[in-house]
Formats: structure tokens, sequence, C-alpha cells
């Protein structure tokens, strides 16, 4: 069997894979909130800190972006919003394709029972209004593996 020499150098074959070797694709925060102004300050804030980011009023508006667009690594909800609030959203997500996708919840108007019950659904964290930024930044760059700091 006869030997055959490497064509391409290492430097080249690096180069090479560098060109072919597909993009991965930028992870998206899906911002759901009936307040439009709450909503994009939320997503002025991320896109601050370099976080891909995108708005939907209110629920069926996020199931519908979740439907289309496959980037979206993270939810960060309202709880308080009509007609369908975040509970009834984190509930129909759960019960979707997209059943282990991270959820944060943010709310200004809430009792113990109601965190404890959506707690239950397997959120990542429940924030209260004003949320604290540093807090919400670290929990998206954590749960989207972006680096720190």
């Amino acid at each position: 069997m006869v030997e055959h020499e490497d064509i391409l150098t290492d430097a080249e074959r690096a180069a090479l894979a560098m060109v072919t070797a597909p993009v991965a694709a930028r992870p998206v925060v899906l911002v759901v909130d009936d307040n439009p102004v709450n909503r994009k300050a939320l997503c002025l804030y991320l896109k601050s800190h370099r976080v891909e980011c995108m708005e939907a009023d209110g629920a069926e508006e996020a199931l519908f972006k979740l439907d289309w667009e496959p980037r979206i690594a993270l939810i960060i909800t309202d709880l308080r919003m009509r007609p369908v609030d975040g509970h009834g959203l984190i509930d129909k997500v759960r019960h979707t394709e997209r059943a282990a996708l991270p959820i944060i919840v943010v709310s200004g108007d809430t009792d113990v029972k109601e965190a404890v019950d959506v707690m239950h659904l397997g959120v990542v964290d429940f924030l209260l209004k004003p949320v604290d930024l540093g807090k919400l930044l670290e929990l998206v760059k954590r749960e989207l593996r972006l680096e720190q700091g």
C-alpha cells in the first residue's frame, strides 16, 4: 500500500476548518410583558450588555415566537398579563417540545403562595420589581452560558 503525503499543512487545515465550520447561532432571550415600557427597557438593558433579545407583548405572542425562533434559549416573563398571565404562559411552555426552556419570572405584585406555585413549574428564579438588574444579568449569563464580566 502506498503512503500518501498530506496535501494540506496543519495551518491550512485549521484555516479551512474556520471557513467551513458553521457559525454557532447566538442565543436569544425572549422578554414577555404586556407593558411596552417595561419590556423595551429590559431589552435595551440586555442588549447594552451584548445579550441578544426579542420582545413579546404577552403570552400568545410569546408562544408564537417560540414556534418560529429556535434560537430562543431563555424567557423572562412578567406574571401579571392579560388575557393569559405569566403562570399560564409557563404552564403552556412546560407542555410543549420546549418544556426544558429556562424561564425567569419578574413581578411587582405577588404573594408568597403564588411565587411558590410558579417555582414549582421549574422556573430559574422569581425576581420582584423593581428588578435588581445586576442579579438578572447574572442569571441570564449563567443560563445562556455566556462569559461573565
